[in-house]
């Protein structure tokens, strides 16, 4: 896309694969990674996050597959700063068309003192010593001031030139926080743009965290103020209460033409593609209110708005559903479908697979579809995840439940565990538990349940049973979904999802010194 020379370009800097995976359970492992990675690109956004390589191995890895496989989007991989993080963030982005390293660190006074415990004079060679190594690698390097919302605004513009002189070529303004108020920010990124030396040439950036409900407002503020880049997550997730949302500020800049006059590369129609994505890859819902992608978006039931759009839909509609990719989700597909028309729409999905992956799951479809009427695209979400290739210690083999209401429920429970059959017979308070309690005992697993969603896919009888199971384990969050026709075999398989994923956590831990897990600080 050529950016409209009479209006302002705004670059999208996503960060969904790396402020998003911090939040609790919605860590990905690299093909769901590398997926979405795909999904972003077809998205259109500039610049994606990969992932905090020094984080772990399996960290590393899944931003050197996106670095290799994503072309014609920058790729960047965030770094401390010191030599140690840089240089694994380098290792893995290097593979990129459009490598960049992000490197950061603390500016305000309150994490000088208690966290890094180093002086303003430290921390300023500290910062410009660092962005010098990062440059001596790539070309793009952006430096970004953690908790810069409230760090001292003369000692902040100091820092930002000295960096600027190393040869950073981005400059992020972080409210960590989420601290900043809409009026402020405006002024304290005016501030920055005006009377920072060596900025004309500089990319502005501005990361804004949510915990006031003012991410999205003071970003575009920011906007207003000078930025020209927006680091943002789909559906806005990310730590605490998340970041600003990366499709309410397309959007905003969509609509209000006149108040921003500054478009972004972003592809609306995929917007809600993209949503749904993430939605089904982390397990993290989006609630029905949310604005652009949420449920109720575009819905209208009280009798005065239906009069009115039934009239004429801007009454009641600033944009249309088909702007932002929410068009009928139905899928004329059926039992009668042949493979041809099943590979075109996981193509117009968005999915690359194998011809031996898509044989699987077509075979999983003509499955579905004789005991369903009608296949939806999430019907499709689901086949393509159960068919999703990873590490799997344990393996679902076979449920039956005896239960009613006269009748204690017992479940029978088969698993492969390494590939070794195990059964198991339990009682529970309910099919779900019984299930559950068979599962724990074949796997010894001691982690509690602390979640557990069921939703249908398609408000029908013929729907498949979405389920969300979130398991704890000394305070680590792991979340698993799957989706199935019985909710009861849909629930032993998200469970089982989610002791997989705790398997591989607790193996990657073998292989990360404490010391790098430690203390491991984020923009």
């Amino acid at each position: 896309m050529d950016y409209d020379k009479n209006k302002r370009a705004i670059r999208i800097f996503d960060t969904t694969l790396r402020d998003g995976e911090q939040s609790p359970g919605a860590s990905m492992n690299i093909e769901e990674k590398l997926n979405l990675a795909r999904q972003l690109a077809r998205l259109g956004v500039d610049t994606i996050e990969a992932g905090f390589p020094i984080a772990s191995d399996g960290d590393f890895e899944a931003v050197k597959a996106i670095a290799q496989e994503i072309k014609n989007v920058e790729i960047a991989g965030l770094a401390r700063a010191n030599e140690k993080d840089i240089y694994r963030a380098y290792s893995a982005v290097k593979f990129a068309e459009k490598p960049v390293i992000h490197t950061f660190i603390a500016t305000s006074d309150v994490h000088l003192k208690y966290k890094l415990k180093i002086t303003r004079e430290t921390l300023l060679e500290k910062a410009a010593n660092m962005v010098r190594y990062a440059k001596s690698f790539v070309e793009e390097v952006e430096f970004s001031a953690e908790d810069a919302s409230r760090t001292d605004l003369d000692f902040l513009k100091i820092v930002l030139e000295e960096v600027i002189k190393a040869g950073a070529t981005r400059l992020n303004i972080p409210d960590t926080v989420g601290y900043a108020t809409p009026f402020e920010f405006y002024n304290f990124i005016k501030d920055v743009k005006t009377k920072v030396k060596g900025i004309e040439n500089i990319i502005l950036s501005v990361h804004c965290h949510n915990d006031l409900g003012l991410g999205t407002a003071n970003s575009l503020s920011a906007i207003l103020a000078g930025a020209n880049q927006i680091e943002c997550t789909i559906n806005g997730i990310g730590e605490r209460a998340g970041n600003a949302a990366l499709e309410e500020i397309v959007m905003a800049l969509n609509v209000r033409k006149d108040i921003y006059n500054a478009e972004t590369n972003i592809k609306t129609s995929e917007l809600y593609r993209t949503s749904q994505l993430l939605t089904y890859t982390t397990g993290i819902s989006v609630q029905p209110n949310k604005a652009i992608v949420g449920k109720n978006a575009f819905a209208h039931e009280a009798g005065i708005h239906q009069d009115g759009i039934l009239k004429e839909k801007t009454t009641y509609e600033i944009m249309t559903p088909e702007l932002v990719g929410r068009q009928s989700n139905e899928l004329v597909l059926g039992k009668h479908s042949g493979k041809h028309a099943f590979k075109e729409r996981l193509e117009s999905l968005g999915y690359l697979l194998s011809e031996d992956e898509i044989d699987k799951a077509f075979i999983k479809f003509k499955a579905l579809a004789d005991r369903k009427k009608d296949i939806y695209d999430e019907d499709i979400d689901s086949l393509v995840a159960k068919n999703s290739k990873h590490f799997e210690k344990y393996e679902l083999k076979y449920v039956n439940v005896v239960c009613g209401d006269t009748v204690t429920p017992l479940a029978m429970v088969k698993v492969a565990v390494d590939g070794d059959l195990k059964t198991s017979s339990e009682w529970g308070n309910g099919p779900v538990d019984a299930v559950y309690n068979s599962i724990r005992k074949i796997t010894g697993s001691n982690c509690a349940v602390i979640g557990y969603e069921v939703k249908s896919i398609r408000g029908t009888t013929q729907a498949q049973g979405d389920v969300s199971v979130t398991i704890e384990d000394a305070n680590i969050h792991f979340t698993g979904r799957s989706a199935h026709t019985d909710i009861v075999v849909a629930s032993a398989k998200a469970y089982i999802n989610c002791l997989n994923k705790h398997y591989v956590y607790n193996k990657n831990l073998e292989n990360i010194s404490e010391k790098e897990c430690d203390s491991v600080y984020r923009a």
